[in-house]
């Protein structure tokens, strides 16, 4: 799914919102789509946030809790989704990548919460200290100054830097890793991933059971050890 709007640096105008949802929900629905990668159209940015003509155009205040797609906030996406960073991005962009599971980033792009630069509010931000450490979810914060590629790689913001022309390539074959294992224990493994996140440890463990249960009563929990006994490549049914 690309964010087709070069011109404006990707920017978040209604229409490029609601292409995003229509995008989103497509990506859910369809069983024959395994992996999301969420890129920008151009070399200069993935998206650089919200388009700031518009909101003041219309005076926008708090934006509306469907105003764009958070995964697993206001959609659920039980699927894996990757970001693959081309440019820019700051503020809804930098939502739109933190919000993917994974993010693979090309050695120019540049990460922000520029709100506090410009009086905006970043309460989608809740989550970051979970996914870098406290002091630097705070720097990002409180300066809203970008961090460079190398930088979000350090602090384990996104996943691997990558040469700009080599973007494309890296992330189709992670995807295409992905996307060839068992699809209910992907979608399991995810929901675990998170867990941590959302309660504590006794609890996470409890819930994992839950989670992977159906998954160990699948045909495809039988289907893997039978292929590999057989010394052949498992087809999954998602059953």
């Amino acid at each position: 799914m690309t964010i087709d709007r070069p011109e404006a640096r990707n920017a978040l105008s209604k229409q490029v919102r609601e292409g995003l949802w229509a995008g989103t929900r497509r990506f859910v629905a369809d069983d024959a789509a395994a992996v999301l990668v969420l890129t920008g159209a151009g070399e200069k940015a993935f998206c650089a946030g919200g388009d700031l003509h518009e909101m003041a155009e219309t005076a926008l205040a708090i934006p509306p809790p469907d105003f764009l797609p958070q995964f697993g906030r206001n959609i659920d996406v039980p699927k894996p989704t990757i970001a693959a960073v081309n440019g820019v991005a700051y503020a809804g962009g930098f939502l739109l990548a933190q919000h993917c599971d994974l993010v693979v980033a090309a050695e120019h792009a540049r990460f922000a919460v520029s709100e506090v630069k410009v009086g905006r509010g970043s309460p989608w931000a809740a989550p970051l200290s979970w996914l870098v450490p406290p002091r630097v979810a705070l720097e990002i914060l409180l300066t809203g100054d970008p961090l460079d590629a190398r930088r979000a790689y350090e602090v384990g913001l996104v996943n691997a830097v990558v040469p700009a022309g080599s973007l494309r390539s890296h992330v189709q074959e992670l995807a295409q890793r992905i996307a060839a294992n068992a699809p209910l224990s992907v979608r399991a493994a995810k929901r675990t991933a998170y867990l941590s996140a959302e309660c504590g440890r006794g609890e996470a463990y409890a819930r994992a059971e839950e989670i992977w249960a159906p998954v160990y009563r699948s045909a495809d929990a039988q289907e893997g050890p039978a292929a590999f006994r057989a010394k052949r490549a498992p087809v999954w049914t998602g059953r």
